[in-house]
Parts: C-alpha cells; structure tokens; sequence
C-alpha cells in the first residue's frame, strides 16, 4: 500500500506544506480544486464564507482521477477557513470513504486552529492520527526540524 497527501490551498501555503511532505515520503500527491473557483478577491471570500464554523459549508469538487483503495496513509491538508476546515476539505471527506485509513492531517493558518481536527474526527470515518497545526503570517512561522519531525512520524 501507498501514501498520498491530499490537500487543499486557496493562498498557496497549504499548498507549499504538501509539496514538502511529498518530497521529504516521496509519495503520490493530489489537489483538490472545487469546481467553481472561489474569487481571488481575499474579501469577497471573507464575505461569503466567515460563517463556516456555524454553517458548515460545502462546496461541489472536480471529481479525484486517483482510485483510494490503493492508499493506506492518507496525509490531509487545509487551510484554516474561520476556525474549522475549508468547505473543499469537508466536501471531500463527506463524498469519499476513508475507512481503515490512517489519516495524517495538517493545517495552514495564521494562530487560529479552532475545531479543524475536530471536525476531521467527527465527519472522517478513518484512523485519525495527530495532526500538525502550521503557522503562516506573510511567512511559515513553523520550523523545519518540527516540520521533519512530525513527517518522520509517518
């Protein structure tokens, strides 16, 4: 069996993680897009989606070219979207089974984590591993060493 990262990233810093990730297990990597771009205007998402923590908003994804049952580890990545995971992330593990996976997942945010891992637990059906919680302001603000360690644990 394999390992993949799957991951979400609006503003390119999930993004940057995952690659990382992949390159340090090289292992299979996979973007989740959502079929409607959201707005590369910052504020015109901050108007449409501050309420997804309390609304728990989804959002349709392009369809994943990748067959799941050949991967036992599955490395999740999303950006923090108001202290809970990004609509593309919940839509995702609402649409896909994950059973009997092991799920390693990270997420991007500027100090805010809220109920990301929770959430993670509640709607995702697969082995739920501690996650890694990385700090961005203009700059990753985890160091590398707490990064590699964290991998290394996979």
């Amino acid at each position: 069996m394999k390992t993949i990262v799957i991951y979400y990233s609006y503003s390119n810093n999930t993004k940057q993680i995952a690659e990382k990730i992949k390159n340090k297990l090289n292992c299979d990597i996979l973007e989740l897009t959502p079929t409607i771009p959201f707005s590369e205007d910052y504020q015109t998402v901050v108007d449409e989606y501050q309420n997804n923590e309390s609304e728990k908003q989804t959002v349709e994804i392009k369809d994943i070219n990748i067959d799941l049952n050949n991967y036992d580890k599955i490395i999740l990545g999303t950006p923090v979207w108001w202290y809970t995971i990004s609509p593309v992330i919940r839509t995702f593990l609402k649409k896909y089974d994950l059973t009997n996976k092991q799920i390693y997942p990270f997420a991007t945010n500027a100090g805010w984590l809220g109920r990301t891992f929770k959430e993670i637990k509640e709607i995702c059906n697969g082995k739920i591993k501690e996650g890694l919680s990385v700090k961005f302001e203009n700059k990753q603000l985890i160091n590398e060493q707490e990064l590699d360690s964290w991998i290394n644990n996979i």
